[in-house]
C-alpha cells in the first residue's frame, strides 16, 4: 500500500467480480425496496427516510454505503448509526476506511483524475476528523467491519444487485453519470449485468444521479440522499424498486422485466440541515469548502435520467 495515493486509488480489498454476485446467496426477498445511498450523516434526511418507509409497510430499506460523513461528533455519529441499524446496510468507502488501522487510502473515494486534488485532500481530512472521533466501541467496530461489499436481493420475481460503487469495486466509478454513455462503458455494463446474472445494479458512490436501461438490464444511481442533486430544489434522491408504482411521483423512472426503477425525491428540512451543518462545519472548513454550495443552492444538473 506504500504507493497508494490517498483518496485516489482503490484498495485491493474493495474489489470483487460480477461472477461473485452470481454465486452469492440472496440476502432477502421483498415486494418493495428502497435503496438509500449517500446519507452523509444528514439526520433530517434519515428522518425523511424513516417516514417514507413507514408509508409502505413491508418495504425493505437498504443503506448502500456512506451513511456516515459529516457526522464528526460522537453523539451525532451514534444517532446516525442507530438509525441505520434499524434497516439493512452495506459498506461504503467511508465505513470501510473507518475500520482500517492505517490511513493510506485516505477517504477511500478512489477519485478519478478529473477531480481536483484540493477536493481530494479535503475529503481525506474530513474522513480523518470523522475517524478521530469514532467511539471506542468494539461492538460498533465489529458492526462496521461486518457490512457486506454488495448484496443480492429478490424484488418480486427478479434479482437486483446492490452496490456502493460499481460491479467490480466498492469505490468503482463505472456507474458515474459522466461517461456512462461512452461505448466502452456501455459494453462493460452490459457484460457486468450478464456476468452477475441480475436484472439491475443499484448504486450511489459517484454522488451523481443517473438511470440507464439496456437490453440486459438497468443501472440506477441515486446520487445522494443527504444532499441536493438537481437545480430545482434542496432535496435528496432515493431509489425505489417494485412491481407497482408507489405513493410519490418519481422524478424519472424506467421498467424492466416487470419491475419499476424509480428515482424519488427525498424531502428533508433543508433550513434545519443547513443550520446543523454550519454548527459543525463553519465557513472555511474543509466540508464547507467542498459541499456548502451544493447544500445551500443545489447543483446545476437538471432533473433527468
Amino acid at each position: 500500500m506504500s504507493d497508494l495515493i490517498a483518496g485516489r486509488t482503490c484498495p485491493l480489498d474493495y474489489r470483487y467480480r460480477p461472477e461473485d454476485m452470481a454465486a452469492a446467496p440472496e440476502a432477502f426477498s421483498c415486494e418493495v425496496l428502497y435503496v438509500v445511498g449517500g446519507l452523509y450523516g444528514n439526520p433530517f434526511a434519515l428522518k425523511a427516510v424513516e417516514a417514507l418507509a413507514a408509508k409502505e409497510p413491508g418495504a425493505r430499506v437498504v443503506f448502500n454505503g456512506d451513511f456516515h460523513w459529516f457526522d464528526a461528533d460522537k453523539v451525532w455519529f451514534d444517532w446516525i448509526q442507530e438509525g441505520v441499524e434499524a434497516f439493512d446496510a452495506l459498506a461504503g468507502n467511508v465505513e470501510k476506511e473507518l475500520c482500517r488501522a492505517t490511513a493510506d487510502a485516505g477517504c477511500g473515494c478512489a477519485y478519478p483524475e478529473t477531480v481536483d486534488q484540493a477536493l481530494v485532500e479535503r475529503s481525506n481530512r474530513i474522513h480523518q476528523r470523522l475517524k478521530d472521533q469514532l467511539p471506542d466501541d468494539s461492538k460498533l467496530l465489529a458492526t462496521l467491519q461486518a457490512l457486506p461489499l454488495f448484496m443480492k436481493v429478490r424484488v418480486g420475481e427478479r434479482l437486483v444487485a446492490l452496490v456502493h460503487g460499481d460491479a467490480t469495486s466498492l469505490a468503482g466509478w463505472g456507474f458515474d453519470r459522466n461517461g456512462i454513455d461512452e461505448p466502452d462503458r456501455k459494453a462493460d455494463i452490459q457484460g457486468w449485468l450478464q456476468a452477475a446474472e441480475v436484472d439491475a445494479f443499484a448504486s450511489s458512490h459517484t454522488c451523481q444521479p443517473v438511470c440507464r436501461r439496456y437490453p440486459e438490464g438497468v443501472v440506477i444511481n441515486n446520487g445522494a440522499a443527504g444532499m441536493p442533486n438537481f437545480n430545482d430544489g434542496l432535496y435528496g434522491v432515493v431509489t425505489r424498486i417494485a412491481n407497482r408504482s408507489g405513493l410519490l411521483e418519481p422524478l424519472y423512472q424506467t421498467d424492466y422485466q416487470g419491475l419499476y426503477y424509480q428515482a424519488l425525491p427525498l424531502y428533508f428540512d433543508a433550513p434545519a440541515w443547513q443550520e446543523w451543518f454550519l454548527s459543525y462545519w463553519p465557513e472555511g472548513s474543509d466540508a464547507w469548502l467542498s459541499y456548502w454550495q451544493r447544500i445551500s443552492q443545489g447543483t446545476a444538473l437538471k432533473v433527468s435520467a
